[in-house]
C-alpha cells in the first residue's frame, strides 16, 4: 500500500487595499532614504533590511511595500547602485535624476524632476542615450556658456523602443537614420534582421540592443512604410515620430459600432427640448466635425445667446473603451489632407457632430448680455435641438457684409459687437495673425501656400466660445468642484525685464510697473498700430508671454484677462473640455465628479496638446520643403522672423515659408548677437539685422530630411 503525500496547508493572502498599501509603501520609501543619508557608507541589501527591521516586523505587507518602494526610488534616481550592488542615496553623491532631451548637434540636456537647472551633457556622454531616455547624472563642471555640465551615472529608463527614419546602407553595412534629429544615434540593423526592407526606404525598427559608450543601438526592421516621397508618407512619419496614437482599440470600435444611427427617445429623459430654435453651426469650409452650434436673439436692451455643445459625454462614458482612448490622445490632431481624430469617425463626424437638421444631443450655455456685452446671467442644462444650417465663415461674412443676411445672424453679429467692446474694456490681447492653408492637386501635391484671413465671422463664433467658457469656469470655480483650467500664466519678471529694455531703446514704454496687466499689453498694441515696425514690436511682446497649459490649479488666463476659464466648447476634438462636461452634469445633479489624479490630467493633456502641435508643425515644414524644392535658385523679397546667434530666419512674402540665411552669408565682418535687441551687428560695418526688417534673398538649398531651407542674402546686400 502506498503512503499518501502529504499536502502542505495552502496559505491564505490577506487582500490588502491599493490606497493602504500605497500609504505603507510611501511611508517605507521615507525610512529608505532617512537611512540611505544616515549611513556613513553605501549600504547592501541586507543591511538596509536589518536597519529597517523588514525581516522581523510588519510581515508580508512590510516586505512587499520596501520592495516596490526602493525600485520606486531607484527608477526615480533618488536610490543610485553602485558596481558593487550597494546602495547610495543620490542627494548625498551629487547624482541628480531627470529626463534627456537630445540636440540635433549631438549634444544633450538633462531636465531634472525637481525643477532645477538643465545640466549640459556633452556628445561623448549622449552616446549610450537618446533622447527621452530617463538618467541620473552628477555635476562635473561648467560648458563654455556657464551652464552646469555633467556626466551619466546611470541609466534608469529607456523611453524608445520604435524609432522611424529611413534606411541607408554604406559599406555593406545597412543603418537607419532616425528621422527625430534628436537622436543622433543611427541604428545597425543586422542583415537577418532587415527582411525585404530596401536602402531608401522608410521603415520602424525594433531597438534589440541599447546604445553603449561603446557601441551603436542596432535594430530590427518592424514594419517598412514605403518610399520616402510616396504621398502621404510625412504623416506617416510624423504618426511614428511623435507617437501618436492613431488606431483606435477593438474594444472602442466595437463601442462605437453599437452606437445607435440616431438620437433614440431615451436619450431625451431630463432634456429641454429646443429643436423649435433655429440654431446654426459656423465652421470652415472644410470642416466636419461640428462641436457647437448658436442662436441670438434680442431681449429688451440686451440679448439673449445660446451655445450649444455637443453632449461627447452622453455617449463617451469615464473609464470606458472610448474613454480610455479618447484619454490617451488627449487631442483630434490635424494634418493638411488629413485628420486623426479623438473619437471614432461613426461618432466625431456622426452622432456627435452638430450636423444640419438632424435631432442631436447638447450641453447648452444659455446667457443673458447686456448692450455692453457684459454676462449677466447664465444658465447650463442638458438639451435636444436640430441645426437649420451648416453654414461657413466666408458665406456669413459675406452676407454680412453686403446686408444680405437673415435678422438671425444679423442679431449674432450686434452680440458679437457687444461682447467685443467687452473685450476692449476688459483689456484682453488680440495680436494679429495670419494663417495660411496649402492649396492640393488631385494626387496630393502642392499648388500653392495661400494666406487665409480671418474675417468678422470668425471672430463672431471665438467671441460666443469665449463666452460660454467663461461661463463654464465661473460655474465650476465658484461652486469649489476640481477641473482642468486653462490658465495663462503672467509673464516671467524677466522676460518683461528684457521687453521693457527693448521698448525703452524705441522711445516706448510698457504700462503697470513690475506687473504688467493683459490691459497695458492691449494698449501698447493700440499704440503702435499704426507703426511701419509694428509687427516686429506685436512679436516680441508675444514673445514674452508664456504658454497656455491645463492646470487644476486655477490662476487665470493673462492673454484673455478672464480670473476663471476652462475649454467646455470642444469635447468632440478636446479631452479637458469632456471633463468640464462631466463635472458641470455632476454638479447639475448635485453630485462631484471624482476619481481622477487633476493634477497628472492636467499635464497628459498639456503634453498631448504640445505633442499634436509639434507633429502638424513637422508635416507642414516638409510639406513646404518638398514644393520650395522646385524654386531653388530664384530671387525672393522676405521679412525677418527671427534673430540667433547663428543667423536669420526670413520668411518669403509669397509662400509664406521659412529659410535660414546662416550668419557667415552675411558678410566679412564680426556679427555680434544682441538678444534682448533682437539684431545682428556688424562690428566693422556697422550693418545691423532686427527681427522684422526686409530682406531680398536667394534660395540655395532645401534638404528634405531636416526640413531646411537655406537662403543667402541677394546679390548687392552682403558687403
Amino acid at each position: 500500500m502506498s503512503k499518501k503525500k502529504r499536502e502542505k496547508p495552502t496559505r491564505q493572502r490577506t487582500l490588502v487595499p491599493a490606497p493602504v498599501a500605497a500609504q505603507v509603501a510611501d511611508t517605507c520609501g521615507e525610512e529608505i532614504l532617512g537611512a540611505l543619508e544616515r549611513a556613513g557608507a553605501p549600504l547592501t541589501l541586507a543591511e538596509l533590511r536589518a536597519g529597517l527591521s523588514i525581516q522581523g516586523r510588519g510581515g508580508e505587507l512590510r516586505r512587499t511595500a520596501f520592495n516596490d518602494a526602493l525600485g520606486a526610488l531607484e527608477r526615480t534616481g533618488r536610490v543610485v547602485k553602485n558596481r558593487a550592488g550597494s546602495f547610495l542615496a543620490a542627494k548625498r553623491i551629487d547624482v541628480i535624476a531627470g529626463r534627456i532631451e537630445g540636440h540635433r548637434d549631438g549634444h544633450g540636456f538633462l531636465v531634472p524632476d525637481d525643477g532645477s537647472a538643465q545640466v549640459f551633457l556633452p556628445a561623448p556622454e549622449m552616446r549610450q542615450l537618446m533622447h527621452g531616455d530617463r538618467a541620473s547624472v552628477r555635476i562635473s563642471g561648467q560648458d563654455p556658456r556657464g551652464r552646469p555640465a555633467g556626466s551619466i551615472v546611470e541609466v534608469l529608463e529607456r523611453s524608445n523602443r520604435r524609432i522611424v527614419g529611413r534606411l541607408h546602407k554604406e559599406h555593406g553595412v545597412l543603418f537607419l537614420v532616425p528621422e527625430d534629429r534628436r537622436i543622433t544615434l543611427d541604428i545597425l540593423i543586422p542583415p537577418a534582421d532587415a527582411g525585404s526592407a530596401k536602402p531608401g526606404q522608410v521603415a520602424t525598427v525594433e531597438l534589440i540592443a541599447q546604445p553603449s559608450k561603446h557601441a551603436q543601438p542596432i535594430g530590427r526592421v518592424a514594419e517598412v512604410l514605403g518610399n520616402y516621397t510616396d504621398p502621404g508618407m510625412e504623416i506617416e512619419i510624423a504618426l511614428r515620430k511623435f507617437d501618436l496614437p492613431n488606431e483606435f482599440s477593438k474594444k472602442s470600435l466595437a463601442a462605437a459600432r453599437a452606437m445607435p444611427e440616431e438620437v433614440r427617445a431615451d436619450d431625451l429623459k431630463d432634456r429641454r427640448d429646443l429643436r423649435d430654435v433655429p440654431f446654426v453651426t459656423i465652421d470652415g469650409e472644410t470642416a466636419k466635425d461640428f462641436d457647437d452650434a448658436v442662436h441670438a436673439l434680442r431681449d429688451g436692451k440686451g440679448f439673449r445667446l445660446r451655445v450649444a455643445i455637443a453632449d461627447v459625454s452622453h455617449y463617451v462614458r469615464p473609464g470606458d473603451a472610448l474613454d480610455v482612448d479618447a484619454r490617451e490622445r488627449g487631442t483630434s490632431v490635424y494634418f493638411p489632407r488629413r485628420v486623426i481624430p479623438m473619437l471614432p469617425e461613426k461618432l466625431s463626424n456622426g452622432l456627435c457632430s452638430l450636423n444640419p437638421n438632424v435631432d442631436r444631443l447638447a450641453m447648452v450655455c444659455d446667457m443673458a448680455i447686456a448692450a455692453d456685452g457684459e454676462v449677466t446671467r447664465y444658465e447650463f442644462y442638458a438639451a435636444v435641438f436640430r441645426s437649420r444650417a451648416r453654414l461657413t465663415y466666408t458665406g456669413v461674412w459675406d452676407s454680412l457684409s453686403r446686408g444680405t443676411s437673415n435678422t438671425e445672424l444679423k442679431t449674432l453679429y450686434d452680440v458679437y459687437k457687444a461682447l467685443a467692446q467687452e473685450r476692449s474694456r476688459r483689456g484682453a490681447i488680440d495680436f494679429e495673425t495670419v494663417e495660411t492653408k496649402m492649396v492640393f492637386d488631385d494626387k496630393g501635391k502642392i499648388l500653392r501656400i495661400v494666406p487665409e484671413p480671418r474675417n468678422e465671422a470668425h471672430r463672431l463664433i471665438e467671441e460666443c466660445m469665449l463666452a460660454a467658457n467663461v461661463c463654464a469656469g465661473d460655474f465650476l470655480s465658484s461652486r469649489k468642484h476640481p477641473v482642468l483650467y486653462r490658465v495663462h500664466d503672467v509673464p516671467a519678471p524677466e522676460k518683461i525685464t528684457a521687453l521693457r529694455d527693448f521698448l525703452a531703446e524705441i522711445g516706448l514704454a510698457l504700462p503697470g510697473g513690475e506687473k504688467p496687466a493683459p490691459k497695458d499689453y492691449a494698449q501698447i498694441l493700440e499704440k503702435i498700430k499704426s507703426r511701419p515696425d509694428f509687427l516686429l514690436l506685436q512679436t516680441i511682446l508675444l514673445r514674452s508671454l508664456k504658454q497656455a497649459v491645463y492646470t487644476p490649479e486655477n490662476v487665470g488666463h493673462f492673454g484673455l484677462a478672464f480670473d476663471a476659464y476652462v475649454h467646455f466648447t470642444s469635447p468632440i476634438r478636446r479631452y479637458p473640455d469632456l471633463l468640464v462636461h462631466r463635472a458641470i452634469k455632476a454638479l447639475l445633479a448635485n453630485q462631484k465628479y471624482s476619481g481622477l489624479d487633476w493634477d497628472e490630467v492636467g499635464r497628459h493633456c498639456s503634453e498631448t496638446e504640445r505633442r499634436a502641435d509639434d507633429a502638424s508643425r513637422d508635416v507642414e515644414n516638409w510639406l513646404k520643403c518638398y514644393y520650395m524644392q522646385d524654386h531653388v535658385g530664384g530671387i525672393y523679397e522676405g521679412r525677418v522672423t527671427g534673430v540667433t546667434s547663428f543667423g536669420l530666419f526670413v520668411m518669403l512674402d509669397d509662400y509664406f515659408v521659412d529659410g535660414l540665411v546662416h550668419i557667415s552669408e552675411l558678410g566679412r565682418d564680426y556679427f555680434r548677437f544682441e538678444p534682448t535687441r533682437h539684431m545682428l551687428l556688424g562690428e566693422r560695418t556697422g550693418k545691423r539685422y532686427r527681427l522684422a526688417d526686409r530682406l531680398k534673398v536667394k534660395l540655395v538649398r532645401v534638404d528634405l530630411e531636416t526640413r531646411k531651407i537655406d537662403l543667402v542674402p541677394a546679390d548687392g546686400q552682403r558687403k
